[in-house]
């Protein structure tokens, strides 16, 4: 009779035991995303598709009557891993990026949408040189230990214009696709 009981006890236990832990205690998805891509390197994720924040600028360092009408300007880059260098003919041992977005109001300049008005932004390459939009950038070479990080920076810039176009003060965003080509 006591073996009965002690192993209706143990049956009874573990019978409690498995049913706590069939309790949710937190669960959710992970979702796996990517494509393979024709080329000689992979493009780092965080740096696909990235977040740039060019702050909170005041109007007046974007007038044509401040020093020099732009914002501090802000370092962001393409990263590039397990490149693989070439020899021959067909090498691919270069790179250049071309951004395609709205105009802005200043030649080659990227547009802004939202409240905020009368400027641009004006992205520059490692160099300082403007990027024109929808226009190749200089060629970069490929670092030979595998990763290349191709260097830009961002600003914003007043597109001098006066009266009603002046600068309006609020918020913005904008948005630039990049296309790489290997040469």
């Amino acid at each position: 009779m006591k073996l009965n009981k002690i192993v209706l006890a143990v049956s009874l236990a573990f019978g409690v035991a498995s049913f706590a832990q069939a309790a949710d205690q937190g669960h959710g998805t992970i979702t796996f995303t990517g494509s393979i891509i024709d080329a000689p390197c992979s493009i780092a994720p965080e740096t696909a598709d990235q977040t740039v924040d060019l702050g909170q600028v005041a109007n007046t360092a974007l007038t044509a009557n401040s020093n020099t009408g732009t914002s501090v300007p802000r370092d962001f880059g393409i990263r590039l891993e397990k490149c693989s260098l070439a020899s021959g003919e067909d090498a691919k041992n270069t790179v250049t990026a071309t951004f395609t977005g709205q105009a802005g109001g200043t030649a080659g300049s990227l547009g802004l949408r939202g409240t905020a008005k009368g400027a641009s932004i004006v992205m520059a390459d490692a160099d300082g040189a403007a990027i024109t939009l929808g226009a190749a950038t200089a060629v970069q070479p490929l670092s030979a230990d595998g990763d290349t990080t191709l260097k830009f920076t961002a600003y914003l810039q007043g597109d001098g214009a006066s009266g009603a176009n002046a600068i309006v003060p609020g918020d913005f965003t904008s948005e630039v696709k990049f296309v790489l080509a290997y040469q």
